[in-house]
């Protein structure tokens, strides 16, 4: 059915900035939240950032002010800007796709972030 595709990640030094990009390869539903979860070792998966197709974003504490995720109704696609980054963010990396009034994630296979001097 549906299936996601991540790119962007990599190795980065403190202060630096990566893009994360995240398409559907399959056709979606238009009321679908897109957003960005991460996981570090010995951690929980946590909300990054989340949107709505109308434009309304929603933010962890920790990324405020440094992240920006924005969408393109028109690819099924989602990113992820990442700016100012910080050992703190090392972490892999999941896009997530949800229809909440049906009660479906659909993931990304997720892509390595490490942030190191």
């Amino acid at each position: 059915q549906v299936q996601l595709v991540e790119s962007g990640g990599g190795l980065v030094q403190p202060g630096g900035s990566l893009r994360l990009s995240c398409a559907a390869s399959g056709s979606i539903f238009s009321s679908t939240v897109m957003g960005w979860y991460r996981q570090a070792p010995g951690k929980e998966r946590q909300l990054v950032a989340t949107m709505t197709r109308a434009g309304n974003t929603n933010y962890a504490d920790a990324v405020k002010g440094r992240f920006t995720i924005s969408r393109d109704n028109a690819k099924n696609t989602v990113y992820l800007q990442m700016n100012n980054l910080q050992p703190e963010d090392t972490a892999v990396y999941y896009c997530n796709f949800n229809l909440p009034a049906w009660g479906i994630d659909y993931w990304g296979q997720g892509t390595q972030v490490t942030v190191s001097s």
